[in-house]
């Protein structure tokens, strides 16, 4: 039995081995996080556009929206805010981009999906946006991660930290594959 995960190649390539039902699951997870950090499409000032401002930004309620787009300057909320109109657009269209670079490798390969360093990059930001987004909905925190390491099955949060954890597994294994000595 293949053990699954990330490596690194001789060639210098990364590669994901996954079975139909982990590819499953992070195609899903993937395409939900897409259309969860996708701004709203309002009609608005072509220059805006074109420079990436985004006037409407402001700090969300949802705990994983704010977790992937957390305030810059927690003592100064007027700085705060500043920095959020120039930067979360920008920083939404990378998340889109990593994403998407994350569902297209996956789309193109079967069980084995190997991936360029830049690829294996967009791979990283995409499993740290989907185990930062399924914390907060979790509110896991350091102190608390052996209580979930501990649920019983029927615990209706058991399958979704099951998910995160598994996740967790995943970019630890990315992380290491592009260490400069894991050939």
């Amino acid at each position: 039995m293949a053990v699954h995960g990330f490596r690194r190649t001789a060639a210098d390539r990364v590669v994901l081995l996954v079975d139909d039902v982990e590819k499953g699951i992070v195609t899903a997870l993937l395409q939900q996080l897409l259309e969860f950090v996708a701004p709203a499409v309002e009609d608005e000032d072509p220059l805006v556009q074109l420079v990436g401002l985004d006037p409407q930004a402001k700090p969300s309620d949802d705990p994983a929206m704010a977790r992937l787009f957390p305030d810059a300057y927690l003592d100064d909320p007027e700085a705060a805010a500043e920095y959020r109109r120039f930067t979360e657009r920008s920083l939404r269209d990378l998340k889109i981009a990593q994403a998407q670079t994350a569902l297209e490798t996956l789309r193109r390969s079967g069980g084995k999906v190997t991936l360029s360093l830049d690829e294996a990059g967009s791979w990283l930001g995409a499993l740290n946006d989907l185990r930062l987004t399924l914390g907060a909905r979790l509110a896991i925190t350091e102190d608390g991660m052996e209580e979930f390491a501990n649920l019983p099955d029927d615990d209706p949060r058991s399958p979704t930290f099951h998910v995160y954890d598994w996740l967790t597994f995943l970019q630890e294994s990315l992380v290491q594959a592009l260490m400069p000595d894991s050939r």
